[in-house]
């Protein structure tokens, strides 16, 4: 089992580019890329989907954000089904979704 990085932070919803920039390494599910913030539910299931999209990283990487993603899903009660990191990606949004809108990583 990986150990995770992820802490909770007090910054919640919509993220500009200066507030994500503000965040601390801990608060993102790929800690050393700072890539998919975890601050909420809206950001985890928006993790879960984008996963795959993270370019330019390990196994390891992967292995890491996974356990992060996880932990942060059980702290803000976002149900997730997959037991592993490849698995991720393939969610079927659930009707009356808000996605959270990202124009880079």
């Amino acid at each position: 089992m990986v150990d995770t990085t992820w802490r909770p932070h007090e910054t919640h919803g919509r993220l500009t580019a200066g507030k994500e920039a503000g965040l601390p390494d801990t608060v993102f599910a790929f800690p050393k890329q700072r890539a998919l913030p975890l601050t909420d539910e809206g950001h985890i299931r928006e993790a879960i989907e984008a996963f795959g999209d993270v370019a330019d990283v390990t196994d390891e990487d992967r292995e890491l954000a996974f356990a992060n993603i996880r932990r942060a899903a059980a702290f803000y009660r976002v149900p997730m089904t997959e037991t592993d990191w490849r698995q991720l990606g393939s969610r079927h949004v659930e009707p009356g979704y808000k996605h959270v809108e990202r124009t880079e990583w």
